[in-house]
């Protein structure tokens, strides 16, 4: 298969996924339901809190989920599988139910991300297709919020492309890298596809080809006068790249009637080259030039930069934010949490010596509590029938300290989980790039506490139960110890 051949993304799934449907095929009955959730167990980086990206990818995959004569094909080479089964997939289409919540929640290890409610094949076969997303998307998301807040409101921008790990990973990389609060990206495809700004100048390249760097910077003023960002660290930056710029600021730009709108630092001691060349610049009157910097900048040498009053107006992030290179692995799992036994969902726990992989058991749903002052004091997990009334003094359980009785008083209960397909059909929202950023946004800085988006010791959000959802939890727990 050729690069630019059609790919049928339906077949990005684990081979044991259609084993197991295979087996499901032959001795259960195909439209006995079950309950998968996806759930995380712990933010990257230490941090407090991650941000939930990649739902719209899982909508468009399940949308389109078909198995084509060539998959059918190549399945039957392996010679493993049922004829019958390998019928039912030519005509296969999703059947189930998804909820999950709105792209670009604020979320906690330990809850719900998406709620999959579906026949067992519909369910078991879209496992890697929505843990790929989540997974990447909710990776990357999370290290820009991270990079963002360093930047302490500097204009951050995607620059990794080239260091991404694959196409996908630069183009999905970098709609993530938007959601978290980047304010655009040098990959165009992203641009095209997802309508967010692109950004990009010059490469070392452009200087290099021209005989001199004065000239270089002239011929891309001329070309580019009202957008003109000049790359002044090819030879000197202070001896020649800011001279330079300032000159063609002078005799190329002003006499068009143009301004110098930015010069870029990619090497170099950025907080020293950056206060020096401030200087430079307003000397000669260009105290409106923005001053970019780049080079393996990630969320804690721009915290050092800005600490060390670094003049710095923008932020280029590459490799450390495209692949989250200080922690690559988001670690979202999909787990079963219930099985349809005679019209009613009975709940399944998985045990492990390993505390923090015991899983939540049942369908269930997750609420975030407000204060009256419309902060996030903690989220709770009840069951899916429970109803929790705001206003009213409702008990809670920490699970971490469950001899301690506590109530939740003058608070709000919002559900997370919205639905996003019935019985296979697409029920849910198609918000943009660009209003998933914004709110993003507006929980970080009006609902979630400053305490939970420190980088060291940051606050631990609560994530409690309701006291019957708890005591079916632990009876479970009971139940596969005496088992």
């Amino acid at each position: 298969m050729r690069q630019h051949d059609a790919r049928n993304l339906s077949m990005v799934m684990d081979f044991y996924e259609l084993t197991m449907s295979n087996g499901y095929f032959e001795g259960q009955n195909l439209d006995a339901r079950v309950v998968f959730d996806v759930f995380y167990r712990a933010n990257p980086d230490q941090g407090g809190y991650s941000i939930f990206a990649g739902l719209e990818q899982i909508v468009d995959y399940i949308r389109n989920l078909h198995f084509t004569t060539e998959d059918i094909a190549y399945l039957r080479e392996q010679g493993i599988f049922d004829e019958g089964f390998l019928d039912y997939l030519s005509r296969f289409t999703f059947r189930g139910d998804v909820y999950a919540l709105p792209e670009g929640t604020v979320m906690y290890p330990g809850e719900p991300i998406i709620t999959i409610v579906a026949p067992l094949i519909d369910a078991q076969l879209i496992e890697t297709a929505i843990l790929l997303e989540v997974n990447h998307q909710s990776l990357i998301a999370t290290k820009t919020r991270r990079i963002c807040n360093a930047a302490a409101g500097r204009i951050v921008s995607d620059f990794g492309a080239r260091r991404a790990h694959n196409m996908d990973a630069a183009v999905y990389g970098a709609r993530a890298a938007v959601i978290g609060g980047a304010t655009s990206t040098a990959t165009v495809l992203a641009g095209q596809m997802f309508d967010i700004s692109v950004s990009g100048t010059m490469a070392h390249s452009w200087v290099m080809f021209y005989k001199d760097e004065f000239t270089a910077f002239k011929k891309y003023a001329e070309v580019y006068p009202d957008a003109t960002v000049l790359l002044v660290d090819t030879y000197d930056v202070l001896h020649s790249g800011v001279p330079n710029a300032i000159r063609v600021a002078k005799e190329v730009l002003e006499p068009m009637g143009k301004r110098l709108r930015g010069i870029r630092l990619d090497s170099g001691d950025l907080a020293y080259l950056s206060k020096k060349a401030r200087a430079m610049l307003d000397e000669a009157g260009l105290e409106d030039c923005m001053i970019v910097a780049s080079n393996s900048l990630d969320e804690f040498t721009i915290q050092s930069l800005v600490s060390q009053g670094a003049c710095i107006d923008s932020f280029g992030v590459g490799e450390r934010l495209i692949t989250s290179k200080s922690e690559p692995v988001f670690g979202a799992v999909y787990k079963i949490a219930a099985v349809e036994e005679d019209g009613e969902f009975v709940p399944r726990i998985k045990i492990s010596e390993n505390i923090e992989k015991i899983t939540n058991p049942g369908w269930k749903q997750v609420y975030r509590v407000y204060d009256k002052e419309h902060k996030a004091i903690a989220d709770l997990i009840a069951g899916k029938d429970e109803k929790l009334a705001s206003g009213e003094d409702v008990e809670y359980i920490d699970p971490s300290k469950p001899w301690k009785r506590r109530v939740f008083q003058d608070c709000t209960f919002v559900p997370l989980q919205k639905p996003v397909f019935i019985d296979g059909r697409f029920v849910g929202d198609t918000p943009t790039v660009k209003e998933i950023a914004e709110y993003v946004h507006r929980q970080l800085t009006e609902e979630i506490w400053v305490e939970e988006q420190r980088f060291e010791n940051p606050h631990k959000h609560y994530v409690d139960m309701t006291p019957a959802y708890y005591q079916m939890k632990t009876e479970l727990l009971s139940s596969a110890r005496e088992g």
